[in-house]
């Protein structure tokens, strides 16, 4: 929760008559707002999804996959160190066995050794295990000398990525991307799992009609039963959920509540403490997500990719232990970068901070941890709402950074536009509209701070740096029960693009008392009524609140509180407006 001068803007209906006449009026105003018009954009059966012919390069990589399994080859999907990449890897391992590959092994660079993606070093690494093919997962889209150096080597490279493209391609067998030019794929969210489910479900076809699985004996494998992959790799990459993504998420989830999740899923749920029955998206961006990502900040994302692939309920629960036990370690760390972060804010020059009105923030400390950057970059762009790149030394001259945009600012064109101006500044860059990372060598960071505030500067005006809170409107007090919190829950699965709901309104405190160290619990009168709501301010000190019987403005999300067994509306505070 967090206390600011935000904004609050509420959203907009579209007209929304050809949605569902029974829908309640408050999920139809909701789906309005999200410009869904008709029913057939809420329908979230696998028979809505958009068709793998339109996928370009698919069905090319099922020909040169099938070619594979054909010769009985050897296949190695090199993958990336977050959680898209870990759940993006073991699909495709988990994909070729089903499909009755001989040999399906993996490789996740080291982010600390060997940076991102599929670099000289990686393919040298890779060589060693003498593959025939090289599949990279949610990388390898900007791995020109990567796949120059397999090709030298004579192993093929089958490239599935989401990321932006540069100028130039790798030369490889087969790129499958939805965000290359020429790509008539609608959905150009389709997070890197999505990207090699897709590719799956085209070599399935193929080996269906060329009789692959009856000449051998082979049950033809049911590919929906990895969507609780895709589900968790596509929330935890923060994917925009349009209707095509919204259908992966919310298949991967119902059978992940059925119980027939794989076993690493399902022990990360018991070690964050959730309800596998009643999980939602946000249980999968906020619970398991770090878990699983916190291999690949801290040590090896090999230790994820084992988790999701082991099938033995107690091993695959103390992998999860492990994780669990990295997480909390990235905790510590990440609140201690967070300190150093404000003396850094208060040693700023004028004209690179924000108080004084830089429109972005560039900091870096010699003790920042490489791979918590990223979450230091969220927490700043969160607390000043402006782009935010946070650096921390990465060897041999070298520093790196993890960049966060706001709405207004593409931030990898962003990057390239700086590149453009100022060439040799940047060693190398990647990412999308709104995360980034890039390499720098130290002595060029002020020059690069500079540049980068020019930058945006051309795109962002500095009076529209202030954050907005969109809110669905007022909920009358009837509206907020039991049963519209129910209904909230199940009518996603929210997430980017296609938020959550978030309602404003002014009400009497009641009751306020602290719950644990950081948090304060609320009871507060509905207007016009003599009814009580609970409701919860994470992250919030008792004196940010009102007194009873004082008022208060906030804007909340309405949620299901469950304790001891018992079921009840409760207001989760996002801010306190004042």
């Amino acid at each position: 929760m967090t206390m600011t001068s935000f904004l609050i803007e509420r959203r907009q209906p579209a007209a929304g008559d050809d949605l569902p006449a029974d829908l309640h009026p408050v999920l139809k105003r909701i789906y309005a707002s999200r410009r869904v018009a008709t029913a057939r954009e809420l329908e979230r059966s696998l028979e809505r999804l958009l068709p793998v012919d339109l996928l370009s390069g698919c069905d090319a990589a099922a020909a040169l996959l099938h070619e594979l399994l054909d010769a009985g080859g050897r296949a190695l999907v090199v993958g990336d160190f977050d959680a898209d990449g870990a759940t993006s890897c073991a699909l495709a391992v988990r994909a070729l066995r089903m499909m009755g590959a001989r040999e399906a092994a993996y490789l996740v660079p080291n982010r600390f050794e060997y940076g991102y993606g599929l670099t000289p070093e990686i393919v040298a690494l890779a060589a060693r295990e003498r593959p025939d093919l090289i599949i990279t997962v949610d990388n390898g889209i900007s791995s020109l000398e990567g796949v120059a150096a397999a090709n030298r080597l004579g192993i093929r490279v089958l490239i599935t990525d989401h990321h932006l493209p540069g100028r130039e391609l790798p030369a490889a067998a087969v790129i499958v991307n939805p965000n290359q030019s020429g790509d008539v794929f609608p959905s150009k969210a389709l997070a890197g799992v999505g990207v090699i489910f897709y590719v799956m479900l085209a070599l399935r076809r193929r080996l269906r009609d060329a009789g692959w699985f009856a000449a051998r004996g082979l049950e033809e494998p049911r590919l929906a039963e990895l969507l609780d992959l895709v589900a968790l790799g596509t929330v935890a990459d923060v994917a925009v959920l349009d209707q095509n993504n919204r259908i992966l998420v919310a298949q991967g989830l119902a059978r992940i509540r059925r119980g027939t999740g794989c076993a690493g899923i399902r022990a990360l749920i018991r070690v964050a403490g959730r309800d596998m029955t009643r999980l939602t998206a946000m249980d999968l961006g906020f619970a398991l997500g770090p878990r699983l990502n916190a291999a690949g900040r801290l040590e090896d994302m090999s230790l994820g990719i084992a988790c999701l692939l082991c099938d033995d309920e107690t091993a695959a629960l103390g992998m999860a232990e492990r994780l669990d036990g990295l997480n909390r370690e990235r905790r510590r760390i990440e609140t201690g970068m967070q300190t150093q972060a404000q003396a850094c804010l208060d040693r700023l020059p004028a004209d690179a901070c924000p108080a004084s009105g830089a429109v972005s923030l560039c900091l870096y400390h010699e003790e920042w941890h490489q791979g918590v950057i990223g979450i230091l970059a969220s927490r700043l762009k969160e607390q000043l709402y402006r782009p935010v790149i946070a650096f921390a030394p990465a060897g041999e001259d070298e520093i790196k950074g993890s960049a966060r945009s706001v709405p207004g600012l593409h931030i990898r064109d962003a990057l390239d536009a700086v590149a453009t101006r100022n060439p040799g500044l940047i060693v190398k860059f990647g990412g999308h509209a709104m995360a980034a990372g890039l390499t720098l060598r130290p002595a060029d960071f002020p020059a690069f701070r500079a540049a980068f505030e020019a930058e945006v500067r051309r795109h962002l005006d500095p009076a529209a740096l202030r954050g907005v809170i969109y809110s669905d409107g007022e909920l009358a007090a009837d509206e907020i029960s039991l049963d519209v919190a129910e209904l909230l829950r199940d009518a996603g699965p929210w997430g980017q693009g296609f938020p959550e709901p978030v309602f404003d309104g002014c009400f009497e405190v009641a009751e306020r008392r602290c719950v644990g160290a950081r948090h304060v619990k609320l009871v507060l009168r509905l207007p016009g009524t003599r009814r009580h709501v609970d409701a919860i301010a994470f992250n919030t000190r008792v004196e940010q609140c009102p007194a009873v019987r004082g008022e208060i403005r906030i804007a909340y999300r309405l949620d299901v509180n469950e304790y001891r067994g018992q079921r009840s509306p409760q207001l989760v505070i996002q801010h306190i407006v004042e």
